[in-house]
This record gives structure tokens, sequence and C-alpha cells, in this order.
């Protein structure tokens, strides 16, 4: 086939579109810089951060759009509100910007003659602030141990810290390993296997003991006993401890940390037991009392699971059902054969595929007490460093056919409470390494779902380093109290009043 000048016009014409949104993305990543790092304003679009996202993303996050509203969202309409929020000079808030348009359109069908940017002044006057008004709450956070989950909610942290208030990473807690201790640390958080680099600068400070990444300043402290150290020495006050070493998993060995001075809740990294609550974020986090001194996240495998079960129930009922975890292998296991405590664990971990013992399938019910006794778990776990995937096989309360579950399920991902938490994927393509770094606790894979009357099997995938950090962090996040108020109160399809500021 021989090229025509309509060819060539077509080729030109779809470059030029491109470069015509990449010059309205690359404007935009200023704007949302400055209304993050100097108003503390999290901007958004359909519940996901724009925070911190390069120019493609950011094309990439607006064509996302066609998935609910089956149009792509205009960058050009986006950058105006952006320009408008920073005239109003804003209050802290969490901005979805995606639903203020949205009010837009709905508004414009009664009112034709209504400007995008009278309406954007009208709608978001409500959060206007004051030029130089700063949050003044602010909590202090610790990580005691920093191994996979440590170095990640530490990424994690440090790329939403701002000024003024939020969370702020003050110190990592360790035993101290020898010469080169620190240098060490913060290699390993500079340079990542799995995750990759670390995104910015890191600096160390040898004789102060100390971690200066992006700008945040992180006191190594040497310890064994987490009931030893003095924090206020440090300047640190009112702290949550973020256990992540996993060594004390009752409220006895975790209360440790509050005989700490400084130290005002501690946060498990790991299943809890005995009466401790377990929270997944999404799902039971309402249930965090000012007075809880500690808490636990559960585990990776119940934040994936617990989040998609709920929507299930809640639509069609779970009679019963059997969760089967194809998981990476942890450090918990050994590199080649040797003794270990568990049964089968000692064999080499990226030479086998090894049984073993979860407890996510009780550990829901933690979470959704209705479910007790109404689940069983097994887990394999297999030679991948990170990702993995639960397998529901689930008896519901009602026949369902795959269109009407996976219809439910992808409006869960897109537009309600749980759209941070679970997440939805039709690729004929899709394989694990797919899904390193999702944020979100699991992700549904829609090609796999299968339904026989009442019985389904449902496939969730989830990385279970960084997305269950995210987790981690929203927790941290609820219990300091320092998300700022969500605007608008409702995204589009679902409200959303209790989804906060980190993504």
């Amino acid at each position: 086939m021989t090229a025509t000048p309509q060819h060539d016009q077509d080729h030109l014409r779809h470059l030029d579109e491109w470069a015509a949104k990449q010059s309205i993305a690359e404007a935009m990543v200023p704007l949302i810089g400055h209304l993050h790092r100097d108003r503390h304003v999290v901007t958004s679009l359909y519940g996901r951060s724009l925070v911190n996202q390069s120019a493609i993303a950011l094309i990439k996050a607006h064509r996302f759009g066609r998935r609910i509203e089956e149009t792509e969202l205009p960058l050009a309409d986006t950058a105006l509100a952006l320009q408008t929020l920073i005239e109003l000079d804003p209050a802290p808030a969490s901005v979805d910007l995606a639903a203020v348009l949205a009010g837009y359109r709905e508004r414009r069908e009664s009112d034709g003659d209504l400007e995008l940017g009278d309406y954007l002044k009208q709608e978001l006057t409500s959060i206007a602030g004051d030029a130089g008004e700063l949050p003044t709450g602010s909590r202090d956070v610790v990580l005691y141990g920093f191994g996979r989950i440590g170095r990640l909610v530490a990424r994690i942290l440090i790329e939403h810290a701002g000024r003024g208030g939020g969370l702020r990473l003050r110190a990592i807690v360790v035993r101290r390993n020898g010469a080169g201790d620190i240098v060490k640390r913060a290699s390993l958080l500079r340079r990542d296997s799995i995750h990759g680099p670390f995104d910015g600068t890191i600096t160390v400070d040898t004789e102060r003991e100390t971690i200066l990444a992006n700008g945040t300043l992180i006191q190594v402290i040497y310890s064994d006993d987490p009931a030893a150290v003095d924090y206020s020495a440090y300047g640190i006050e009112d702290a949550i401890v973020v256990d992540n070493t996993g060594r004390w998993r009752d409220e006895e060995g975790l209360s440790r940390h509050l005989e700490s001075r400084g130290v005002r809740q501690v946060l498990l990294t790991a299943p809890g037991k005995g009466a401790l609550k377990n929270i997944v974020h999404g799902v039971n986090h309402g249930e965090i009392e000012d007075g809880d001194r500690i808490l636990t996240a559960a585990s990776c495998t119940t934040n994936a699971v617990t989040p998609v079960l709920k929507a299930l129930d809640d639509e069609f009922g779970v009679v019963r059902g059997h969760i089967e975890t194809i998981h990476s292998f942890t450090n918990d296991q050994n590199l080649i054969d040797n003794f270990h405590k568990a049964d089968r664990r000692g064999r080499a971990a990226g030479l086998n595929m090894v049984i073993t013992e979860t407890g996510a399938a009780k550990a829901v019910a933690k979470a959704l007490p209705h479910m007790a006794g109404r689940l069983t778990g097994n887990a394999i776990r297999v030679p991948t460093p990170d990702v993995s995937i639960a397998v529901l096989n689930l008896e519901l309360g009602r026949a369902t056919t795959v269109d009407e579950l996976n219809g439910m399920l992808r409006t869960t991902s897109l537009s309600s409470p749980l759209q941070r938490q679970v997440g939805f994927v039709e690729s004929p393509d899709a394989v694990s390494s797919d899904f390193l770094g999702s944020r979100q606790a699991g992700i549904v894979d829609g090609l796999a779902t299968i339904a026989d009357g009442a019985n389904v099997v449902v496939y969730v995938w989830y990385d279970n380093e960084y997305g269950y950090s995210h987790q981690v962090v929203r927790i941290i996040e609820q219990m300091a109290s320092a998300h700022p108020p969500v605007f608008p109160r409702a995204t589009i399809g679902a409200a959303t009043e209790d989804l906060t500021a980190i993504p």
C-alpha cells in the first residue's frame, strides 16, 4: 500500500495533538506540586492522586476517564481548575478534580451559558483559605525496624511529606550491625531490586547518625529494647511507632513501646494476636478511636481480599468459601535447604513451590465479624520476589453471571469508597510483574472470573509489599487525624467521605 498525502496529514495531525497534550500536562506539573507542597492540597482524578506524577502519567490519568464517563477528560479543563485553585489560596484539602468537572457538566445541561471558570470559582470558594495559613496539626512517626515494609513505608511518607502539618517521619530504630551500619541502611533505602531506585536524593551524616531524604531528616536510633528509647531526647513527641519487625504481636509485647518517652500509639504491620484490633483500611478503619493505643494492620493477603469480599458480600452475600493464596517467597524462608522451625519453609525458596499456612481467612473475620467461620484458607509460596494472587472460591447468596459480577467489581474499583483498595483489570496478557508498584490493596483479574450459578471464582492480584505499605500509611493517617477534608463530598457514582488524602 502506497502512502498518500492523507496518510501524511493524519500522521502529522496525531503528532500535533499529542504535542499539545504534552504541553498542557507539563504546565500542570508545577501547579500540582505548588498546591501540594505549599498549600497542602492533594489533587486527584477519579480518586487517583496527581501528586508527583509525570506529564505522561497525567495524560494517562485523563484518558482513564473513558472507563467511567465514556469520554476522555480534557486536560485544558483540569489545568483551568488547578489555576483557579491557586488563585483562591486554598486551605488544606483533598480535591477530586474529575468530580468537580463532572458537576460542571451537569450544571451546564440546565445553564448552557455557564462558563467553566465562573463555575469553578463558585464551587471551590468553600475551600478558600489564607495565603499565610498552614496546618498546625502534625504527628511524628517512628519506624521500629527497617526491613522490606519499613523501607517502603518510609518511601511513601517521604514522597508525601510537606511543609507544616501532616505525618512527619522522624526516626527509624534498628539494631546496630557493625561498622558502616547507617551507610548500608541508607543504601537499602536508595536502591531496591524490586521497586527500583529511590526517587530523589539521600545524604548520610554518620556523625549525627541521620539520613536526609528529599528534605526529610530521619534520625537513626540504635536499640534492642522497644521500652528503652527516649524519643523526647530527639525532639520526638506524641509519636506513632510503626513496628515492622514482627517480633511482638500481642498486647503485652507491643505495650513495651508505650513505655518509651515520646510515644503515644503503636501500629503493628502484621496480624495481631488476642483482642487487638486488626484494621483493613477501607473496610473497618472507622473502628479506630482516639483512645486506641495499639492497632495492627493485619497481613498483606488480608488487606488484598477483605475489600473484595466486602464488596461481594454487600451485593450478593457470601455463604462460604476457600481462599488459596499463591504468594511470592519472603525473607522468612531459606534461600537454600536448611533447618526452619516451620514445616516446608526450610526448603530453597527460589527453587520450589512450598505449601504453607495462612491466617488470612480467619483474619478476615476481624475486619468483617459476620464472616467468622465461613472461610478456609491455605497458601503456596512460589519462586517470585513480589506480587501474589489470591483465588477466592466462593458460594454466594444468589446466582450471578460473569458479566454481572465483573460489572459490580469494576464499578467498585472506579467509583466507590473502596476504590483505593480494589482495582480491576481485563487484559489477556496480564501477569504478576504488571502489578509491581500497585497502590491498591488488590486488583481483580476480570478475565479469570468464573461464575456457575451461585458458585464463583474470583482472582485477586496484589503487590504484597507496596500495596500493603500504602494500606499501612492510610491507617497511620487515620490514627493521626492528619488528612485534610475531602472535596467534593461525592465523587462520580459514590460517596467518598472516608477517602483520605494519601493515594
